[in-house]
């Protein structure tokens, strides 16, 4: 069969499998705009009452949930309070799940599906920077040192009780804690941690199929001067950066403060802090809307419906059109919302790898051009 002949049959599958111009715009970002496992529980004078007050109240929540996710920490008491019919209007269905009442008393697991584009107004309305691209998960290794003694998998470690009790993120960085089982024993200990140990540190995140590590060394002192404890956390983050940076913070216990309290806030600002970086980094200008001419190399029809198909779930791009084709290539116009880092950051997501090279950007798969980590 001649090369013609197998271009056009190429040409004609994609043709059938999606036309010249892909509109992901409805794909994208559906998963970012979903609020679930929504637990409500709540007493009244009847059933029927108190459910009608557990939805109500399952809505809130919800809402608020999704703006704290979408924006920054620090704009936590800045975020728009509005009443239950302006909230209502921005939700496109609920699911209820686990489902039990008795004489006055409704219980249930709520979902909720908000609607993209008015938030976002909402949002800008506000003047309240937000992103909504996921990140993937980030392992973090809780290395203690209290008393002279440093721990990681040994036992008491309370820094990595409360790194578990805190469980993953709610917001766009889920967060994994190690199991601390022999298989994280023998890949890294405490001293090749604190050290940024790199082939430890991706046997682990290799372990937990994570993109970063966080190692999160928190230093417990007693302060003699007022006999309350004090806690220096330095964090370093390693991923693709060749040389991170380590920040501290430092909390000092308050009055009437419980040791495991002042650990648990500790975990909770630093949590929010790998939050917020993303978030910064990620940040949407809505208005900023930017089409990147891009190459995808194929060696058939099976890699570009993998490559479209993984496209659709990259929350920034609102549209993408073919342009050219070959048995060996795809160019394709992609529109999208930011800047190419974040466009980048959002396909990484998607098992994508986008790449700049000779002033041309490409797209590959993930597992033939995978992202350079540690």
């Amino acid at each position: 069969m001649s090369d013609l002949t197998d271009l056009k049959r190429f040409a004609l599958v994609l043709l059938v499998l999606g036309g010249f111009c892909l509109n992901t715009a409805r794909a994208a970002g559906l998963n970012i705009y979903d609020v679930q496992g929504v637990s409500v529980d709540v007493t009244a004078e009847t059933a029927a009452i108190a459910r009608k007050k557990a939805l109500a109240k399952g809505e809130r929540d919800a809402f608020q949930r999704l703006l704290q996710r979408l924006t920054l920490a620090a704009d936590k008491e800045r975020l728009p309070k509005l009443d239950q019919g302006e909230i209502r209007a921005f939700i496109r269905d609920f699911a209820v799940s686990n489902e039990k009442t008795s004489a006055g008393r409704y219980l249930a697991s709520l979902s909720f599906r908000f609607k993209r584009d008015p938030i976002r107004k909402l949002l800008s309305s506000f003047d309240l920077p937000f992103a909504e691209t996921f990140s993937k998960p980030v392992l973090v290794l809780p290395v203690f040192q209290s008393g002279g003694a440093i721990a990681l998998w040994d036992d008491p470690n309370a820094w990595r009780v409360a790194w578990a009790d805190h469980g993953g993120s709610a917001g766009l960085v889920p967060l994994v804690q190690p199991f601390g089982d022999l298989g994280d024993v023998g890949a890294i200990n405490p001293a090749q941690a604190v050290q940024g140990d790199r082939s430890r540190l991706k046997a682990i995140a290799d372990r937990y199929k994570a993109s970063d590590v966080v190692v999160a060394y928190a230093l417990q002192r007693l302060n003699p001067q007022d006999q309350r404890q004090s806690l220096e956390v330095y964090v370093t983050r390693y991923g693709s950066d060749p040389d991170p940076e380590t920040e501290t913070y430092p909390f000092n216990q308050r009055e009437g403060e419980s040791v495991s309290a002042l650990l648990a806030r500790a975990v909770g600002d630093v949590s929010d802090k790998i939050e917020d970086d993303w978030k910064r980094q990620n940040t949407l200008d809505v208005g900023d809307a930017n089409v990147a001419a891009i190459a995808v190399p194929v060696t058939g029809i099976k890699d570009w419906v993998t490559v479209r198909n993984r496209l659709k779930d990259v929350p920034v791009i609102r549209q993408v059109e073919m342009v050219l084709l070959s048995l060996d290539e795809v160019r394709i116009n992609i529109h999208y919302v930011g800047n190419t880092v974040q466009l980048g950051n959002a396909m990484t997501l998607a098992n994508l790898t986008l790449v700049n090279e000779d002033d041309e950007w490409v797209l590959y798969l993930a597992d033939v051009r995978p992202v350079d980590k540690f």
